[in-house]
C-alpha cells in the first residue's frame, strides 16, 4: 500500500476518534440525567427539546465529518497518491534533495479511446508500479503526488542522478500498462530552494523545452539555482532587446540562387546565448509571447529595409500572436509605415493540434495573405494539424519536417515525401526541405521536385552583420 494511503487512513481514524468521544460523553450524560432514574420518562417539552437537540447534534456531526473529509483529504482520489496541495506541504516540511515530474503525454488520447474507467485504472496501476520501483531503487524517503491530469510529481531525499536513471529505466520497462501503450516524458531538478510552486513550474518548463527536441529519452538534471538564473537572464535580455539573429540560406534548386533566409534567434545574456527551446517556454509562461514576437517582427522589418529587395526573410511567429487582433493591426500598420514590400516577409506557423475555432483562425490567416505577407507551414508532416489546415487554406510555402530529410535512404519515406511534394505543387505551394547537410541529398531532393533546400549542404548560417554587408543597398 502507498505511504500516502496509509497516512490518509490514519488521519481518518484520528478524525473519527475526535468526533466520537464528544458523542460518547454526550450520550452518557443524557442517559444519566434522563434514563437512569426510576420510573417512566414522560415526553415533556424538556425531554422533547433534549431529544431534538440530540438528533440535530448527531446530524450536524455526520455532515461536519463528511465535509471535513472532502476538504481535507490528503489524496488524489483516482490514484491514491498525494494531491498537489499535500505534496507541496510535504516538500516544504521535509526539503528533499530532488524533485521530478513525469508526464503521460498521450493521456487524452487514452481517455478518448479507452474510456474514463480504464484510464483511471491505468493511472492507479501506474502510480503503484512507480511507488514499488522507487522503493527498490532508493531507500530514501520519497513522496509521489499528482500535479495535473497527466503530470505526477516525485520528491525524494536521494541523489538526483540516481533518480534520473531510475525514471529512464522505469519508462523503458513500463511502455505498456494494462495493454495500453504509454508515451512518457520527465524532467528532474536538484539543489532545491525557495518557492516549491515555482520549482514545479520550472519542471513543467523543462517538459515544454523537450518538445523542441526529437529525442527526450535522457533529459539532463537541472539545478534550481541555474534555472532561476536562466529566467532572470531571459527577462533581462527581453527588456534590453539583446538578441542574436542567425540567417540560414534557402537555396532555390531551379534558379540556382539564394534569395531567401530563414531566421533563427537566440537570446544573449551577459554570459551566454540562450536557445529557443530554453527561453520560449519561460517567455510564454510569463505571458510575454506577444512582446517577444513584436520585438522580433519590428527588428526584421528594419533589417529588411537595409538589404536588397529580392531577399526574403522567413521567421516563426506564435499562433497566439497571430490570433490577437491588436497584434495583427499594429503589425500591418508598422509594415505600411516603414514602406516595406510585405511580400518579402514569410510568417512561419507550426501547431501540433488544430485550433478549436478553425474557421476564425483561417480567416485571420487570409487577412495576413491579403496584405501580401506569405504564410508558411513549418515542420509539415509532423502533426495532423498541418494536413487539416492544408485542406481549407491556401498556403504559400511548406517546410517539410526534418525526419523526411534524415531518412532519404528509406524507400517508404521517399515515396511519401514525393507524394507530398507533388500535392504541394498541384496547389501552387512552394516546397522547402530543411536540415540538408549533404550535397548528394540536394541532388536527391531535386529529382523529387523540391523547390528550396536549407542546411549545411547549402551553406553555414550568416550573422546579421554578414547579411547586411552582403546585401546592403
Amino acid at each position: 500500500m502507498l505511504a500516502s494511503a496509509l497516512e490518509e487512513r490514519e488521519r481518518r481514524f484520528k478524525l473519527a476518534l475526535r468526533a466520537g468521544i464528544p458523542l460518547i460523553i454526550m450520550f452518557s450524560l443524557l442517559f444519566y440525567s434522563s434514563f437512569s432514574k426510576a420510573g417512566f420518562v414522560k415526553l415533556t417539552p424538556n425531554v422533547s427539546l433534549l431529544m431534538a437537540g440530540l438528533v440535530f447534534i448527531t446530524i450536524y456531526f455526520i455532515y461536519f465529518l463528511l465535509e471535513l473529509d472532502t476538504k481535507e483529504t490528503l489524496l488524489d482520489r483516482t490514484t491514491e497518491g498525494f494531491n498537489q496541495e499535500t505534496f507541496i506541504k510535504k516538500i516544504d516540511k521535509y526539503q528533499p534533495e530532488t524533485i521530478a515530474i513525469i508526464c503521460i503525454n498521450n493521456l487524452t488520447t487514452i481517455n478518448d479511446n479507452y474510456g474514463t474507467t480504464a484510464t483511471n485504472d491505468l493511472l492507479h496501476t501506474f502510480i503503484l508500479r512507480l511507488n514499488r520501483y522507487i522503493k527498490v531503487y532508493d531507500n530514501s524517503d520519497f513522496w509521489i503526488g499528482r500535479n495535473l491530469g497527466s503530470e505526477f510529481l516525485i520528491g525524494i531525499g536521494g541523489d538526483s542522478q540516481k533518480l534520473q536513471v531510475m525514471l529512464q529505466n522505469f519508462i523503458e520497462e513500463n511502455k505498456i500498462i494494462d495493454t495500453i501503450e504509454i508515451d512518457f516524458r520527465f524532467s528532474v531538478i536538484s539543489n532545491l530552494g525557495g518557492d516549491i510552486e515555482k520549482i514545479i513550474t520550472q519542471l513543467r518548463d523543462q517538459l515544454r523545452a523537450q518538445e523542441f527536441q526529437k529525442s527526450h529519452n535522457n533529459p539532463p538534471v537541472k539545478d534550481t539555482k541555474d534555472l532561476n538564473t536562466l529566467e532572470t537572464n531571459i527577462l533581462q535580455a527581453l527588456e534590453n532587446k539583446t538578441f542574436n539573429f542567425y540567417f540560414r540560406p534557402l537555396y532555390s534548386v531551379r534558379k540556382k540562387v539564394i534569395d531567401s533566409y530563414e531566421i533563427y534567434i537566440k537570446l544573449q545574456s551577459n554570459t551566454q546565448e540562450i536557445l529557443p527551446r530554453d527561453y520560449l517556454p519561460i517567455v510564454n509562461r510569463l505571458g510575454l509571447g506577444r512582446t517577444y514576437d513584436r520585438i522580433i517582427l519590428e527588428h526584421i522589418v528594419e533589417l529588411a529595409l537595409l538589404t536588397d529587395d529580392h531577399i526574403s526573410f522567413s521567421f516563426n511567429l506564435s499562433p497566439f500572436s497571430l490570433r490577437d487582433r491588436d497584434f495583427l493591426e499594429s503589425t500591418f500598420n508598422f509594415i505600411e509605415e516603414k514602406k516595406l514590400n510585405p511580400q518579402r516577409l514569410i510568417f512561419e506557423i507550426y501547431e501540433r493540434k488544430t485550433h478549436h475555432d478553425l474557421g476564425k483562425y483561417l480567416k485571420t490567416l487570409s487577412q495576413i495573405r491579403a496584405k501580401g505577407i506569405k504564410i508558411c507551414i513549418d515542420n509539415f508532416g509532423s502533426s495532423n494539424a498541418s494536413m487539416e489546415y492544408l485542406k481549407y487554406f491556401k498556403f504559400d510555402v511548406v517546410q517539410f519536417d526534418r525526419d523526411f530529410v534524415s531518412r532519404l535512404g528509406d524507400k517508404n519515406n521517399v515515396s511519401m515525401l514525393k507524394s507530398l511534394i507533388d500535392m504541394s505543387h498541384d496547389l501552387d505551394i512552394t516546397t522547402v526541405a530543411k536540415w540538408v547537410d549533404k550535397v548528394e541529398h540536394i541532388e536527391t531532393l531535386q529529382k523529387l521536385g523540391i523547390d528550396y533546400v536549407q542546411g549545411f549542404g547549402v551553406g553555414k548560417p550568416l550573422t546579421e552583420r554578414e547579411v547586411i554587408q552582403k546585401y546592403n543597398r
